[in-house]
């Protein structure tokens, strides 16, 4: 008797958990071939609105964390793709239709991309704050913290390498995030969030939603509870960034907008994704003289 293939259900990822979305809905992913791939959860603004919730509730002990352990946590995320890489692999082959040699090297990348934010989460505070010249007996002191919570859109060309350079700067300071996987390749998302959910990263603090941006992301853009958002995957698509854009406005969200449908995830990142989501605080102190 020959046996039965377990086809595997794809879920959103809220709050630490899979749950499928509250709408019941799903949608046919195809390969790059156009054949069928998977079946994943159509996401919808009430799904949003719980992984703000959960975004929101994690994101308090998230900064609270030293950042010497936030650090280890994002380290741990690459351990745990670094032994499950073949299935890396083998979803980003499936969803962006690349050679095996084109897979591995943008998995590496993700991994990588990990390790490079890592080793920023006891850093940065020298690079963005620091004591400031004052004509007084005072010590002015700046030391950036992070923004809250991000919502962000991530690149629907790169489904896992453009997703990771996302996320990573986001939680990096210690702000919590809820990302809009690519639609049309989603499954590389549900991988990664596997990988997040059983390494150490906090219930929460990294929310996945699969589905259509165009019907989640201005529920994100104008939620007043959300402190920033990501267009990034806003570029190259239907989606209107600058009606996006205005919505957040009107709750003072921070907003980065995307910069190209083409942008080169293989670069060196910088530091402009950390700093975008990181407010600076000003402390003064007097002195003795």
């Amino acid at each position: 008797m020959s046996r039965v293939e377990v086809k595997k259900t794809y879920k959103l990822y809220v709050g630490g958990a899979f749950p499928r979305s509250e709408s019941g809905r799903s949608y046919a992913v195809a390969d790059a071939n156009g054949g069928f791939l998977a079946n994943a959860a159509l996401g919808s603004r009430k799904d949003a609105r719980d992984a703000v919730v959960a975004a929101r509730k994690a994101q308090p002990g998230w900064a609270g964390a030293t950042a010497y352990n936030r650090g280890q946590v994002l380290y741990r995320v690459a351990e745990v793709m670094e032994s499950r890489k073949a299935q890396f692999v083998g979803e980003v082959r499936a969803a962006e239709g690349v050679t095996a040699a084109r897979a591995a090297a943008l998995v590496d990348a993700a991994i990588d991309r990990w390790v490079w934010y890592a080793g920023w989460t006891d850093k940065f505070h020298q690079v963005h704050g620091g004591l400031n010249p004052v004509a007084g007996p005072y010590f002015n002191i700046s030391a950036p913290e992070p923004t809250g919570v991000v919502a962000a859109i991530a690149p629907h060309q790169s489904s896992l390498l453009g997703l990771v350079s996302v996320v990573a700067p986001i939680v990096t300071p210690g702000n919590t995030a809820v990302v809009v996987a690519s639609k049309d390749r989603p499954t590389p998302a549900i991988a990664l969030a596997e990988a997040l959910a059983t390494s150490d990263v906090p219930g929460g603090v990294v929310n996945l939603l699969t589905g259509d941006p165009a019907e989640m992301a201005p529920w994100l853009a104008s939620h007043r509870d959300v402190n920033a958002i990501d267009l990034t995957g806003a570029a190259g698509t239907q989606l209107d960034w600058a009606a996006l854009e205005r919505a957040a406005a009107d709750n003072l969200k921070r907003v980065r907008r995307p910069v190209s449908a083409e942008e080169d995830w293989l670069a060196d990142p910088g530091l402009a994704r950390l700093e975008a989501f990181l407010e600076t605080k000003t402390v003064w102190h007097p002195k003795g003289r």
